[in-house]
This record gives C-alpha cells, sequence and structure tokens, in this order.
C-alpha cells in the first residue's frame, strides 16, 4: 500500500532530478572584452547573449566578461587558443600577431568611411580575411565594429603630424600600428588596454588613440584634455570562439551561434552609430578640447613608411583589392 508521504517524497526526489539534469545540460560561455559594460561591446555581447538563449532555449548561457576582467585583448585571443575563455570580441589591434593576413585592415586611411568598410568586411574579402583566421587556430563568427581611431593626450593640442614629435602615445600591440606613429614622430608605446587609463592617469604615458566609443565609455576625458579627430584607422571588431568549444557544437548549434554573431554585429554597429553622433560634443561637454579641422593628407603623408614596411613585408594583392572595393 502506498501512502502519501511515500509519494511526496519520490516527487520530491524526482523533481530535484529533473532540476538537476536541467542544471548539467545548461552551458555556460565565458564571452571577454576589454571595453566597459555599456559600450559598443558590451552591447554586442548582450545581444549575443538573448540571441543563443533563445535560439538553444536556454541551452546556452553567455557570462559577460568586460573592462578588461579575463586580461587584454592579446591575453583573451591567447585564452581562445588554449580554451580558457569561449568567446572573445576584440579589435583586430592584436590579431595580426596570430594571423598576419588581417594586418592590411589597420593600415591607416585605408577605408573611406564607414559605409565603404563594412561594405568589404561583409563581403568577399571579409569571407577570405575570416577563412585565414580559420586557419590559424581560432573560430571567426563575424566582423564587429569598433570604429575610426582618434588621438587623444594629456599636453597640447595636435593640429599637425609635427604635434606628435615624441608624444608617449599608447597604441594597441601592432607592428602597423607602431610604425606608423613612429614614422609620424610620436613615441610608440604598445600596451593593453586596461592598463591603459592607470598609466595615463600616473603620466607614464602622454596620450592613446582609439575610438570615440571606446574613449567616451573609458572615461578619457577624467585623464586627457586633447582630442584630435585624426580618424586614422578605422578599427574593426572580431568575435570569435574558441575551437575546443566549436567542436563540441552539432551543426544546428554552430548555426546558432552563427546567428546570434549576426544580432551582436547589428547592435554593435548600431551601438558605434550612436556614439559617433553624440560623443564628441559629451567629449566636449566633460572639458576636452576638441580638434575637428585637421589636414588629413599631412598625417596620410607622415604614416607613408608603414605602407611601405608593409608592402615589404606581406606584398600588396590585398591591400589593392581593399582600395580598389572603394573606388
Amino acid at each position: 500500500m502506498f501512502h502519501y508521504r511515500t509519494i511526496t517524497r519520490a516527487f520530491v526526489v524526482a523533481l530535484a532530478a529533473s532540476a538537476a539534469s536541467g542544471a548539467l545540460a545548461q552551458t555556460t560561455l565565458n564571452f571577454g572584452h576589454t571595453t566597459a559594460q555599456g559600450s559598443h561591446y558590451s552591447v554586442g555581447v548582450q545581444a549575443f547573449a538573448d540571441t543563443l538563449s533563445e535560439l538553444s532555449d536556454g541551452k546556452f548561457e553567455v557570462r559577460e566578461q568586460a573592462a578588461g576582467a579575463l586580461g587584454g585583448e592579446r591575453d583573451l585571443i591567447e585564452g581562445l587558443q588554449i580554451g580558457s575563455v569561449e568567446l572573445v570580441i576584440s579589435s583586430t589591434g592584436p590579431l595580426g600577431n596570430f594571423v598576419p593576413e588581417t594586418l592590411v585592415l589597420d593600415l591607416p586611411f585605408l577605408f573611406k568611411d564607414y559605409a565603404s568598410a563594412r561594405s568589404v568586411l561583409d563581403g568577399e574579402i571579409g569571407d577570405e580575411l575570416l577563412e585565414k583566421i580559420n586557419e590559424n587556430g581560432l573560430v571567426a563568427l563575424a566582423w564587429a565594429e569598433n570604429g575610426f581611431r582618434h588621438v587623444t593626450n594629456s599636453q597640447h593640442p595636435i593640429e599637425t603630424p609635427e604635434d606628435l614629435a615624441d608624444l608617449k602615445l599608447r597604441t594597441m600591440e601592432n607592428a602597423v600600428h607602431m610604425e606608423a606613429f613612429t614614422a609620424a614622430g610620436a613615441a610608440p608605446t604598445p600596451m593593453a588596454f586596461p592598463e591603459v587609463f592607470a598609466a595615463l592617469q600616473q603620466g607614464v604615458i602622454d596620450g592613446q588613440e582609439n575610438p570615440i566609443p571606446v574613449i567616451t565609455s573609458s572615461n578619457m576625458w577624467e585623464v586627457q584634455d586633447y582630442l584630435t579627430l585624426t580618424g586614422h584607422v578605422y578599427s574593426p571588431g572580431i568575435i570569435l570562439a574558441s575551437p575546443s568549444l566549436w567542436d563540441t557544437l552539432s551543426d544546428e548549434e554552430k548555426g546558432w551561434f552563427e546567428e546570434a554573431a549576426d544580432a551582436a554585429v547589428t547592435a554593435n554597429r548600431a551601438k558605434v552609430e550612436e556614439d559617433e553622433a553624440s560623443g564628441v560634443d559629451m567629449l566636449r561637454e566633460k572639458g576636452m578640447e576638441v580638434v575637428e579641422e585637421v589636414d588629413t593628407d599631412a598625417f596620410r603623408e607622415a604614416v607613408r613608411p608603414a605602407y611601405d614596411t608593409f608592402i615589404a613585408e606581406h606584398g600588396e594583392e590585398m591591400l589593392t583589392r581593399i582600395q580598389e572595393a572603394q573606388e
């Protein structure tokens, strides 16, 4: 004869087992980036998380690791390779150290505007570069966006390349960027982004260069007095996955991740546009002096040696294709 208490106990045990099974079935993924929560990267991560959760019916949970919680961008990419982090959104700055073919994207004044850059990256050339990344121990899901980079500093307004002379300027850990700023007369200092604010605050470096979305989300006005809208490099973003994660996924699950990446790109680019529209005025209101009129031809000429070095080392086929795609 069955008793109510026995039935209740059996029900509770079954319910607990079911809950435990559900908990085990859910996979938590760390999604790392170096910008602040609420930034253009962060917005992309949240769109990715929401889309993936919906498509997988909650099987995959994404945990955002913002503001360099898991290290700088180079650290994050290395983490993908060894499987200590599952997902990353990064600039292409350090990517060239792992996939030399992507260094072409970091050449100064390569892209005319946002529309041209997006068209190239969303097309055949972008697909080829994604495949090159996949051949080098990473899984490239989509091209996101960081934005056109500008120079800030704490010393004086920069109006001409000559004003860069001897300025200790943080750059990304990227040979093309360092070559360009050396040619222009600055003293480039490669540094992981999570270290930059403190280095500026302590006077270890005089300035840095980043897109408006990064400058605003990082409160750069607190440690920088001058902003010059050089727009010297279009900085793509890239959404990457760890091969050790990717290899465990079914074809259907891979499709979910790709769809989530597309949603992330849409949200990320929209946030970049929003920040570009309002960011400069906000920085001015925060007290930064903004130099808007820039002699682009003079800056272009100053960084020309970076092109010569790049072509000597990597050839000019992809460079020419990107230039011709914008004509």
